[in-house]
């Protein structure tokens, strides 16, 4: 398996639950410094977002806020598993939960442009 690097990354929506934010039209910029993985997040139904993470061996450990095109200010947390495409592309598999007054979960998948 490659090396696990963050760093300067794009990645973009594959699929994702009905009760869900992001869009195909969401792109996500990651920045990587040791463990810490950190990346901003916008477009579709997002204005803004931010996510802080932990990479721990194959899975990174996720916290993420955003405010929506609807003005709700939201946020979650999530664990994604990291694996690797056909192409040497990295992929994430989230397993997310909304934080807050109305909390649900689902399950979301992210490829590497």
């Amino acid at each position: 398996m490659p090396p696990i690097n963050f760093q300067n990354k794009t990645f973009l929506l594959v699929e994702n639950a009905s009760n869900g934010t992001v869009n195909t039209d969401t792109i996500f910029k990651y920045q990587q410094e040791e463990d810490l993985v950190t990346a901003d997040y916008f477009g579709g139904t997002v204005r803004y977002g931010k996510i802080i993470a932990q990479l721990q061996g194959q899975q990174l450990d996720m916290r993420y806020q955003c405010l929506t095109t609807n003005n709700e200010l939201k946020a979650g947390k999530a664990i994604a598993d990291i694996q690797f495409n056909e192409e040497g592309k990295m992929t994430l598999h989230l397993k997310w939960e909304w934080l807050g007054d109305h909390p649900s979960s689902g399950l979301s998948f992210y490829v590497e442009q």
